[in-house]
């Protein structure tokens, strides 16, 4: 009965911890600036998993979240970012972009759009949902993002988010829009870095 009662207690504290996938894209919960980044396994274009703190550890990191490489306003912000990479880079960034694609899809959208920062593959959405930031795909795209993950994500998409995050894993910006139509400009982007500490 005690284990009964504790496990009772702990249901609203877990349901608390949990991120889970919204209804809409209007309906998401974003992590806030001053949050640590999820922990959590990805892949990257050869299918290797690695760890997000690995990657961002002691790194001044950006992170676009984008839909998938079927997406057009998708690959035109990746290649809009690929534009000022160098500035980026200068500031003392480095770039990474993330989505539900499989390894193999992300390596398509390298190739078809001259990207040379990394792409990585989070096609069960744990860091994803772990950010806020899924919600239900309409049924329309079920098809799309099933092909794109190479049938392992079945029903949620992600609003495409950019992140700004310091060497302790913490996030210092973020622009999170949910009419995926609309991306953060290369010049606010750039004064968003220059400003950040």
């Amino acid at each position: 009965m005690k284990n009964v009662f504790l496990f009772l207690l702990l249901i609203p504290i877990l349901t608390i911890a949990q991120k889970k996938v919204a209804n809409s894209a209007e309906e998401i919960s974003p992590l806030l600036i001053g949050a640590e980044l999820p922990k959590a396994t990805v892949q990257k274009t050869d299918s290797t998993l690695v760890s997000i703190h690995d990657l961002t550890n002691k790194k001044k990191t950006v992170l676009i979240v984008y839909r998938g490489g079927w997406c057009p306003y998708c690959n035109q912000h990746l290649k809009n970012v690929a534009t000022i990479e160098s500035e980026i880079l200068n500031l003392g960034y480095q770039i990474l972009a993330i989505s539900p694609d499989s390894p193999s899809s992300l390596s398509k959208t390298l190739d078809k759009d001259h990207l040379n920062y990394t792409l990585l593959s989070d096609s069960k959405g744990d860091f994803l949902t772990a950010l806020g930031i899924t919600f239900e795909a309409p049924l329309i795209y079920k098809p799309i993002i099933n092909k794109g993950s190479n049938k392992i994500n079945k029903n949620f998409l992600p609003v495409p988010s950019v992140y700004v995050i310091n060497e302790s894993n913490k996030i210092v910006f973020e622009y999170i829009a949910p009419d995926y139509k609309h991306r953060i400009s290369e010049q606010l982007l750039l004064a968003a870095l220059k400003n950040v500490n």
